[in-house]
């Protein structure tokens, strides 16, 4: 059966490569589509139940006064503290775009335990306050190594910091953004005070861990109670939430992406199924014949239903295939958007199971069709 099955595959060659192609170019776009969404939701799948973001409740461009910090730490349950904000320096041109954070030091970095970093690094981050941590592939993207000098002309604060990179840290996991940099903030406070006095001795954020993720709602109302009725209000959510947030803001594009995948896989099963049914019909004498030999219809199902999914599957395969480097391109091109842009296993498997699932369903109409077929009337057909 198997042998016939694949000659039945090929025997009309140019319907059967055309179609391929289509399930392929069609799983492609899916395969890109499903790492695009996947790459936009990558913060909030990584996240930890055991951090929390505290931050100004009106809004997070409001920065909260580093003093918050002494009584946030006294908090019961929490374990680790450490604050930061949003630089949004410019280095060298505008389109050098990447995630840049003046943080408190090691404490803060400590928060992040999927980020590595040798003990040297680690020190020499505390020991030089001018230190900067890069992540690997930015590293990899502008060139840079150990000792040189990075310059960023500040957009959100006035002047330019001077720093030199002293660590390169890598994620425990490919699903680790991998292009933030971070720099100490009391190197940047020192400027704000000369500059611009009324940024100074503020924080953006802090980031809290906890000692047991179960507590993050109580422990969250405990630090906004801290703070209540203070002229700087602060909004404590999971680290979770604080990501969703911003996802939040593109939901239209992101639920956009998911229906345009769903219109790929139904424009391709509606091909994947017109094959089917040209085949069939095509082919009826030859299915009345097998009736007449006492092939039953359970017979019929799995030569037109083999057929069908070992052209689903055979597409399906070549746009996985092609969807690896594809993804790596893509990557390349929204590096400074999405930062985590990885084709994964995952996906893989859906798309071969989806081009499974997709042959099946195109071959239903047509094995019904011949199902309910006379032997007399297939015999009699001359297409």
């Amino acid at each position: 059966m198997i042998k016939l099955i694949l000659r039945n595959v090929f025997r009309h060659r140019l319907r059967a490569s055309l179609t391929i192609l289509g399930v392929a170019v069609a799983m492609l776009a899916f395969g890109i589509l499903t790492t695009l969404v996947a790459a936009w939701y990558v913060g909030v799948e990584t996240s930890s139940a055991n951090r929390l973001v505290t931050r100004n409740k009106i809004s997070l461009i409001y920065m909260l006064p580093l003093a918050y910090r002494n009584k946030i730490v006294q908090v019961q349950g929490v374990d680790g503290i450490g604050h930061g904000l949003w630089y949004g320096g410019i280095y060298k041109d505008k389109k050098n775009f990447f995630a840049q954070f003046a943080i408190s030091g090691m404490d803060y970095l400590n928060l992040f335990p999927e980020f590595l970093l040798s003990e040297a690094e680690k020190k020499a981050f505390e020991t030089h306050k001018n230190a900067a941590i890069a992540g690997r592939r930015l590293v990899q993207r502008f060139g840079w190594k150990i000792g040189d000098v990075i310059a960023l002309q500040g957009t959100i604060f006035p002047g330019t910091v001077e720093v030199v990179l002293e660590g390169i840290y890598e994620g425990v996991r490919r699903n680790v953004d991998e292009t933030a940099f971070f720099f100490r903030y009391d190197y940047l406070n020192e400027q704000l005070r000369k500059t611009f006095p009324d940024r100074a001795d503020k924080a953006g954020w802090y980031m809290v861990r906890i000692k047991d993720g179960d507590k993050a709602a109580e422990i969250s109302r405990d630090i906004d109670a801290l703070f209540q009725s203070s002229l700087a209000e602060t909004l404590t959510e999971t680290e979770k939430a604080f990501q969703q947030g911003f996802v939040a803001m593109t939901e239209a594009i992101v639920s956009a992406i998911k229906v345009i995948s769903g219109v790929v896989i139904a424009i391709i099963l509606i091909v994947l199924g017109n094959t089917m049914a040209m085949t069939a019909r095509e082919r009826s004498a030859e299915y009345a014949v097998f009736k007449t030999l006492g092939f039953g219809s359970g017979f019929l199902f799995l030569i037109i239903a083999g057929e069908s999914t070992a052209l689903a599957l055979i597409g399906g395969i070549t746009g996985a295939i092609i969807t690896i480097p594809a993804a790596a391109f893509f990557q390349f091109q929204l590096k400074s958007l999405l930062p985590v842009f990885v084709f994964d296993k995952t996906t893989l498997g859906l798309i071969v199971l989806i081009s499974f699932g997709l042959g099946i369903v195109a071959a239903l109409p047509p094995v019904y069709r011949v199902s309910r077929m006379g032997i007399s009337e297939g015999l009699r057909y001359l297409g």
